[in-house]
C-alpha cells in the first residue's frame, strides 16, 4: 500500500497530535511499526516512541497509520492522547493466569513424565504438555503465522515457534513447553520492569497542573488550565501547583521550583515577580495575572520536550535497529546449516542430535535484550536529567554530550551574572562626577543594553528623552547621541580611537565606559559584572570529568576578559569579539579537535543572543532557559536555571547513560555468543538457552532502569 497522506493537507504543513499505541509492549514490534509507517509516502518522518508508547500524526494520517499498524501488529490500536497518557501498561492479569495454569500443568507433566511415557496412557503425556504449551504459546504462534502470511518471517515469535515445533517433532515435549513457558515468564517480567521505568518517567510528567482557580466576578471557580486566557487572574492556594505562567499581583510566598529546575531551595515571590507553571506554592496565598496560554507555558514546553526526546535516536540505537534486521535471518540460516550439514558429513552424527543443537541456537538468538534495553536506557537518562532541570532534546544529543572534548562559554550572563553596577566614576578635564554620570545616562536613554541600564540606575533620576536626539548605536563600540546640544560618545576604547579622542588606558577591575562630551574626553565610568557563584565549580568539575579544553568568548575588553579567565582557571579566552567573530572562533576551535567524530565541542550561552554560535557548535546549550521560549527552541540542551555547574552534571549523566547502554550491548552479545557456542558443541541444552535468553533480557532491562537514578551520575 503506497497511499500519499500528504494529499489531504493541500500543500500546507500538517498539524500533528500525539496518539498512544495501546497494546504496544515489544520494542522490536515498535521498530517494525516505525519501519512500516516510514515506507508510506507522507509518513517518512514518523517516529514511534517506545518509551512513552506514543506517536505523532495529523488527523488525516490516522486511518492510513492504523491500517499499517494493524497489518504489522493486529493487537495495537491508536487512541488519542490529548492529555498525558498513562505510560505504565496494564497489569496483564490474563497473561499471568495463563502462565500459572501452564506452569502447574508443566510441573505435573514433568513429575509423572516417566509413568505416562512408558504406559499405555502415553497419550496423556501429549494432553498435559500440549495443553500447557497452547496456553502460553498460542499468542506467540498466532503472531508468528500472521507475520508469515504478511511476508515477514524473521522475528522473535518465529524463532520461538520454529524452535518449539522442532522440539515437539523430536519428542522433547517438556523442553518445548519449557521454552514457551519461560519465554512467557520473561516477557511478563520484562513488561513489568519496563512499566516500572515508565511509571518513574510518568512521575516527571505528573508535574502537569490539573486545574486553575479562576477569579470570576468576585469569586473563584476551578477550570482546566487550558481554558484560562491571557490577562485573566487566578488564585494559587498554599500547597497548590501553579497552573500557568504569570506575574504575582497580590500576596507573598515561597515557591518550590524543583520540578522545573532541580533546585530544592524555595524561591521568594511577591507582587511584581513572575511565577511559572509547575512551581508549587508554599504557605502564602497569591493572585497571579496570566501571561501565557497553557500551550505556551514553560511546563507544557518541558513536558513536550521530554516526551519527544526519545524520538531523536542516538547512533547506537539506529545501529542496533539495523543490526537486528540482519541478525535474525543470519541466525536462522546458521541454525539450518547446523541441523543439516553435520549429519551429512560427520560419520555417526544423527539428525535428531544436530536439529536439537540448532533449536538451542534459535532459542538463544532472540534480540529482545538489545531492542528493549537500549531505547529504555536513553529515555531513562533524558528523564533523569529533566528532574535535575536539564532538558536534553534527544538521545543523539545525550550521546554527543558524553563525548565532550571542548567547552566554550559566553561570558556575560553565563560565567558572570550579567547584572552590571557602577563601581567607580573617574572624571577628567574639569568635568564633575555628577555631570559625567548624568550625561552618560541621558545618552544611553534609548539603549536596552545591561551597561546602559546600570548607568541609568546609578544616575537615580528619571531621564528626559526630549533632551536626546540623533541617537545611534555603534556595534561593538558604544553609542553616539546629541544631549542638550552637545555630542556625547559613550563606549569602549575602540570608540575613542575611532573618533580620535585623546584618552588614557584604564586597567580597572571591570568594564570601563569612556565618555567624551563635545569632542573632549570627560572621564570614564567603571562597571562591574559579578562572576557567578558556581562558575569556578563548573570549570573545576569539567576538568575533573576529563574535558580537555575550556574557553571563554566575549565582546568585552581584553583586561576584563583576562581577569575573569584567570579567576576561573579557564584554559584560554578571546576578547573584543563581534557576534560573527564568535562564530569564526568556534569554527577555529572545532578545527582543532583531533577526532571530530569521537570528540565534541559544546557551546554554552545565555539564550537567543548566542543563537548563531549555539547553532554552529556540535552541542548548543542555553542557560537560564526557565520561561524563555526562544532559548528552549534554539538549543540542543537547556539548563533551566542560571547555573553553569549544571553543565558538568549533564555531561556526567550522559556518560553514565552511555556506559549503561554499552554494558547492555556487550553483556547481551557476549552471553548469547557463549551459549550459541555451547549449544553448537552440544554442551548447552534448550533449558540453558531459555534461562540465558530470559535472564539476559531481564538483566539488561533492570540495568537500563538505573539511568533514572540521577543522584549516582558521576
Amino acid at each position: 500500500m503506497q497511499r500519499n497522506v500528504e494529499a489531504d493537507n493541500k500543500g500546507g504543513r500538517l498539524q500533528t497530535m500525539r496518539y498512544t499505541l495501546e497494546g504496544l509492549d515489544c520494542a522490536n514490534c515498535a521498530a517494525k511499526i516505525e519501519r512500516g509507517l516510514q515506507a508510506i509516502d507522507g509518513l517518512e518522518a514518523v517516529k514511534v516512541n517506545f518509551a512513552t508508547k506514543s506517536i505523532e500524526l495529523s488527523p488525516a494520517q490516522v486511518a492510513v497509520a492504523q491500517e499499517v499498524i494493524t497489518r504489522i501488529e493486529p493487537d495495537v490500536m491508536l487512541r488519542s492522547a490529548s492529555e498525558h497518557p498513562d505510560l505504565a501498561g496494564k497489569d496483564g492479569q490474563g497473561q499471568g493466569h495463563a502462565i500459572i495454569i501452564s506452569g502447574i500443568l508443566f510441573i505435573i507433566g514433568v513429575i509423572f513424565y516417566d509413568h505416562l511415557h512408558q504406559t499405555p496412557y502415553s497419550w496423556l503425556e501429549y494432553v498435559v504438555f500440549l495443553s500447557a504449551y497452547v496456553l502460553v504459546g498460542g499468542p506467540v504462534i498466532g503472531r508468528a503465522f500472521r507475520q508469515i502470511l504478511q511476508g515477514r518471517v524473521f522475528d522473535e515469535h518465529f524463532l520461538m515457534t520454529i524452535a518449539t515445533f522442532g522440539a515437539i517433532a523430536i519428542h522433547q515435549l517438556p523442553e518445548a513447553v519449557g521454552v514457551m513457558l519461560f519465554y512467557a515468564i520473561g516477557e511478563f517480567l520484562q513488561k513489568k520492569a519496563v512499566d516500572r521505568s515508565r511509571r518513574s518517567i510518568q512521575a516527571l510528567l505528573e508535574i502537569q497542573p490539573e486545574y486553575a482557580n479562576l477569579k470570576d466576578n468576585g469569586s473563584t471557580r476551578k477550570v482546566r488550565p487550558q481554558e484560562v486566557a491571557v490577562g485573566q487572574y487566578i488564585v494559587v492556594k498554599p500547597g497548590e501547583r501553579v497552573p500557568l505562567d504569570g506575574k504575582v499581583v497580590e500576596g507573598v510566598t515561597f515557591v518550590d521550583t524543583s520540578a522545573l529546575t532541580g533546585e530544592s531551595v524555595p524561591r521568594r515571590v511577591e507582587a511584581g515577580k513572575s511565577v511559572l507553571a509547575g512551581m508549587v506554592n508554599g504557605q502564602g496565598l497569591i493572585t497571579v495575572k496570566v501571561a501565557k496560554r497553557y500551550a505556551d507555558s514553560s511546563i507544557a514546553r518541558i513536558l513536550e520536550l521530554v516526551e519527544k526526546a526519545a524520538e531523536r535516536k542516538a547512533p547506537t540505537e539506529k545501529f542496533i535497529s539495523v543490526f537486528a534486521g540482519y541478525y535474525t535471518p543470519v541466525v536462522v540460516g546458521t541454525a539450518v546449516l547446523i541441523a543439516v550439514l553435520p549429519p551429512l558429513v560427520i560419520p555417526g552424527a544423527t539428525f535428531a542430535e544436530w536439529i536439537y543443537r540448532a533449536l538451542v541456537l534459535l532459542v538463544i538468538s532472540c534480540p529482545c535484550a538489545l531492542m528493549v534495553s537500549i531505547p529504555l536506557g536513553y529515555f531513562g537518562g533524558i528523564g533523569g536529567a529533566s528532574r535535575k532541570g536539564i532538558l536534553i532534546k534527544g538521545a543523539n544529543f545525550l550521546d554527543a554530550l558524553a563525548k565532550t572534548h571542548t567547552v566554550v562559554f559566553d561570558k556575560t550572563g553565563t560565567l558572570t551574572k550579567g547584572v552590571f553596577r557602577v563601581t567607580g566614576i573617574h572624571v577628567r578635564n574639569g568635568f564633575t562626577k555628577e555631570q559625567l554620570i548624568a550625561v552618560a545616562a541621558e545618552a544611553e536613554t534609548f539603549s536596552n543594553h545591561p551597561i546602559a541600564q546600570s548607568l541609568k540606575e546609578a544616575y537615580g533620576r528619571e531621564v528626559a528623552p526630549e533632551h536626546v536626539r540623533d541617537y545611534q548605536e555603534i556595534p561593538a563600540h558604544g553609542i553616539s547621541a546629541i544631549v542638550d546640544g552637545h555630542r556625547v560618545l559613550a563606549g569602549n576604547d575602540r570608540l575613542m580611537h575611532r573618533e580620535g579622542i585623546v584618552h588614557e588606558d584604564c586597567d580597572a577591575p571591570g568594564t570601563s565606559v569612556y565618555v567624551a562630551i563635545g569632542g573632549e574626553y570627560a572621564g570614564y565610568i567603571v562597571i562591574s559584572d559579578e562572576i557567578r557563584d558556581d562558575a569556578a565549580e563548573a570549570i573545576a568539575s569539567l576538568k575533573t570529568l576529563g574535558v580537555r579544553k575550556t574557553v571563554m568568548l566575549t565582546g568585552d575588553e581584553q583586561s576584563v576578559a583576562q581577569r575573569v579567565a584567570g579567576e576561573l582557571g579557564l584554559d584560554e579566552f578571546h576578547a573584543g569579539l563581534l557576534p560573527e567573530d564568535k562564530v569564526a572562533q568556534v569554527e577555529e576551535l572545532l578545527a582543532q579537535i583531533p577526532h571530530p567524530k569521537q570528540q565534541k565541542l559544546v557551546f554554552i550561552g545565555d539564550g537567543v543572543n548566542d543563537a548563531p554560535v549555539i547553532t554552529r557548535a556540535d552541542i548548543g546549550v542555553a542557560m537560564g532557559g526557565l520561561g524563555s521560549a526562544a532559548a528552549i527552541e534554539a538549543a540542543d540542551v537547556v539548563l533551566m536555571e542560571d547555573a553553569p555547574a549544571k553543565l558538568p552534571q549533564a555531561i556526567a549523566i550522559a556518560r553514565r547513560t552511555n556506559r549503561i547502554v554499552w554494558q547492555n550491548i556487550i553483556m547481551a552479545l557476549v552471553v548469547k555468543a557463549f551459549f550459541i557456542f555451547l549449544g553448537s558443541i552440544g554442551v548447552a541444552s534448550i533449558w540453558e538457552a531459555v534461562f540465558a535468553d530470559v535472564g539476559v533480557t531481564l538483566l539488561a532491562v533492570f540495568n537500563a532502569a538505573r539511568t533514572l537514578q540521577i543522584n549516582k551520575a558521576r
